[in-house]
């Protein structure tokens, strides 16, 4: 059995002649990130790994949960501006002693990608995470194996 956690990046801000790719998180994001990290730890909630998209905002993002779980992180190009696809290579192509793995990334592919796993509606909110149990023991099994919704929480549970 393997854990899959959808995360949208925090809250971030849309400063006057700076790139999308390099938007950083607003105050608000920078709080919310290891408020929400701290809510999943206190849950019990298990991280083995963290991969984030490049961008400033979503890798910020990560950066504050994996300090909150004291863990390292990677980032994989395909997490920004993802479609479905990009997602499922990513997870399919995992290390299989990962058991738990959060994926931090972008809307709207990130709530698409959601919404293909199973039949709950989720529309994931800036710092919004989605969990999902995957039925297999290997992640290149990931396409066909059973998915089931375990949560949904967003900065409004706190």
């Amino acid at each position: 059995m393997k854990t899959l956690l959808l995360v949208r990046h925090a809250k971030s801000g849309w400063p006057e002649d700076v790139d999308d790719f390099d938007r950083p998180l607003t105050e608000l994001g920078m709080t919310n990130a290891p408020k929400m990290a701290r809510f999943l730890k206190e849950k019990s909630i298990s991280i083995d790994a963290f991969i984030s998209s490049p961008a400033k905002r979503a890798l910020q993002t990560c950066e504050l949960f994996a300090e909150v779980f004291q863990k390292s992180f990677s980032t994989d190009a395909s997490l920004y501006n993802p479609r479905e696809r990009n997602f499922e290579k990513l997870i399919v192509e995992l290390d299989d002693s990962i058991q738990s793995v959060a994926l931090f990334s972008h809307n709207n592919g990130i709530s698409n990608f959601a919404n293909s796993l199973t039949d709950e509606i989720v529309n994931l909110p800036t710092c919004g995470v989605a969990g999902y149990e995957i039925d297999c023991e290997k992640w290149s099994d990931f396409p066909a194996a059973p998915k089931k919704f375990l949560y949904f929480y967003s900065p409004k549970n706190f």
